[in-house]
């Protein structure tokens, strides 16, 4: 079966969608070579839509383009992981104090519903990831700022890249945990320059893990 049954939508967006997956799985390791003749017949395509799809990872800064040599995942240095993790502080700190002044009782609901799940998945890294994601998403959401969630969302691709997850660090998840939880208390509190504080906080402490 093509893959150009399996959706609806544009079919390189579903390619890059496809790739994405491979690379935030380690089956497209970082600095390997994106062998686009084997794809193509694996995929059963053309050439075309798999360039489009790889214009769409480059600019999402997992796939790096290197005249006459094609395409390769891109490689983080700690050197890049400190410049994402700054820009992410700035940007889900502000998001944090926004949620601890605006944010609907509902949406501070989702939070802690959240946070319940965190507590309960301390000893599955994998899970504990994933819910974390979706936690410190949901604080982008509830601001209503598509520009800011989409800028955080590439940064968050980049630093998946990273094989230097700060979560793997032994009582890294219990720390994390207990910076989230100062996060909420700060949250129902309503104090933004606490939210600001401790997400910044937050993210500092990631990247001292991540070493």
């Amino acid at each position: 079966m093509s893959i150009a049954t399996l959706s609806p939508r544009a079919l390189y967006e579903e390619v890059a969608e496809l790739l994405r997956q491979r690379i935030f799985s380690d089956e497209l390791t970082p600095g390997s070579w994106i062998d686009e003749a084997k794809i193509a017949e694996e995929f059963g395509i053309s050439r075309t839509p798999l360039r489009e799809a790889l214009k769409v990872l480059a600019s999402e800064g997992l796939i790096t383009m290197k005249v006459r040599r094609g395409a390769w995942v891109t490689e983080v240095t700690h050197e890049d992981m400190k410049q994402v993790y700054h820009l992410l502080a700035l940007l889900e700190s502000d998001a944090a104090a926004w949620v601890a002044e605006f944010a609907s009782p509902v949406q501070l609901a989702e939070l802690h519903a959240l946070h319940a799940e965190l507590e309960q998945t301390t000893l599955d890294r994998k899970k504990f990831f994933s819910i974390n994601e979706q936690f410190h998403m949901r604080v982008l959401e509830a601001t209503s700022n598509k520009w800011l969630f989409q800028m955080v969302q590439d940064l968050r691709r980049v630093m998946k890249l990273s094989r230097h997850n700060s979560l793997l660090k032994s009582g890294r998840i219990a720390d994390s945990l207990e910076e989230h939880a100062t996060i909420m208390a700060a949250f129902d509190a309503r104090d933004p320059v606490a939210a600001r504080n401790a997400m910044q906080t937050h993210f500092t402490q990631g990247l001292n893990a991540a070493g």
